[in-house]
């Protein structure tokens, strides 16, 4: 005689479940905070030594003030308080106020009121450079004739029963094999079989990428002191990682200049120093060359970039116009970073304001916290024009 089957045994949990998720709410809120952090200090973490200077897997440690779970405080901070209301008070009505805290370093005497707890979060440089570039682009970027580059690139946008295992998209075979084992009765992840398996599947696409090239010239003579380079290499030191990140083609010209020109590699753009006097036009000439010789404008997008801290030879202005408006018949658009921490009068920032191209731009730094400034100013995204 067959033996019945034995009876299935139910609970019933009346449990909320709402508490199991709470380590992941945190979780969540933590690195939400994390974000903002990063956000809130941009400006400093922008031209921090250490970063500049690192290799590249530098990690970063960002001040996050503490969060304090919500909780009745008897007595808060000595104060005196009034425990009792008039009966009439509606939702969002202020029963009180905090007195303002002294801002760090501004206090007139020691106090005796508690701080801010804040922590030191680590976070990593790629984690940094998706909050930095998150909004920058190459301005007037256009398509071009010929040489643009095809990158072959796989999406991934189909699941199937049959495929490699190599391609086997894990999520769906466990959904796969919880539905089933739901449907029979015996639910949870086990007994998976081939009937489960899912395998994703791509596509080959092909996405155009227009040609770019980016031509950086910085000065370094005599007159640019440990400020004023350090700021220009921290701009270009990012504006380099965006680009590389950022693009699949674009090349990279590193021009050096003094009284003469000329084209360095990266490592001696970041780490030689040089002296002597300042001719600007110089480096102007150099990058018309390096175009009209390597980088024909019908095929690549180009962007000259200088930085100096504009200290030049008076009687060299004059051609430095001229040529720039040369570079700008050939580019894209051309920036002028100055670097001018104690506001002094520049002879050729004065010569450039009269330049009313749309293309050209400049921005003077007077502080390291601006170098992320000049970097929003040049390579912001623009609102489309209509």
């Amino acid at each position: 005689m067959p033996q019945s089957p034995e009876p299935y045994a139910f609970v019933v949990s009346k449990e909320d479940w709402s508490l199991h998720r709470k380590g992941h709410q945190d979780q969540e809120r933590h690195q939400q905070k994390v974000r903002e952090a990063i956000k809130d200090n941009l400006p400093d973490l922008v031209t921090e030594e250490n970063i500049i200077m690192s290799d590249g897997k530098q990690i970063v440690k960002v001040p996050i003030r503490s969060l304090d779970e919500y909780r009745i405080i008897y007595n808060f901070r000595k104060q005196k308080h009034v425990g009792q209301g008039d009966g009439d008070s509606q939702v969002g009505d202020v029963l009180g106020r905090d007195s303002q805290s002294a801002q760090p370093g501004k206090g007139e005497k020691a106090g005796d009121q508690p701080g801010q707890d804040t922590i030191e979060a680590e976070v990593n440089l790629e984690d940094l450079e998706d909050i930095l570039f998150q909004d920058l682009e190459l301005p007037h970027l256009a398509p071009k004739d010929k040489e643009e580059i095809e990158v072959k690139s796989i999406v991934f946008n189909d699941i199937r029963k049959k495929g490699m295992m190599s391609n086997i998209d894990k999520k769906r075979t466990l959904l796969e094999n919880l539905r089933r084992n739901a449907s029979s009765g015996r639910p949870g992840i086990h007994s998976i079989s081939p009937d489960d398996l899912r395998y994703k599947t791509w596509d080959d696409i092909t996405i155009p990428h227009s040609n770019a090239v980016i031509i950086a010239m910085m000065d370094t003579s005599g007159s640019m002191g440990t400020f004023e380079k350090y700021c220009a290499r921290s701009f270009f030191f990012w504006m380099t990682r965006f680009l590389r990140r950022q693009y699949e083609k674009v090349d990279i010209v590193f021009l050096a200049h003094h009284t003469e020109a000329k084209e360095v590699s990266e490592h001696d753009f970041f780490t030689r120093g040089e002296s002597g006097g300042t001719i600007c036009s110089s480096a102007y000439q150099k990058a018309i060359e390096i175009i009209d010789s390597r980088y024909p404008p019908a095929k690549y997008n180009i962007y000259p970039f200088h930085f100096s801290d504009g200290d030049n030879l008076t009687s060299d202005n004059e051609r430095c116009v001229k040529l720039i408006g040369e570079l700008l018949k050939r580019s894209n658009m051309f920036g002028y970073g100055e670097v001018n921490q104690y506001n002094r009068s520049s002879t050729l920032m004065s010569a450039y304001r009269h330049l009313k191209q749309e293309q050209f731009m400049h921005y003077v730094i007077k502080d390291k916290k601006e170098v992320y400034q000049a970097l929003k100013t040049f390579f912001g995204k623009r609102s489309p024009v209509k």
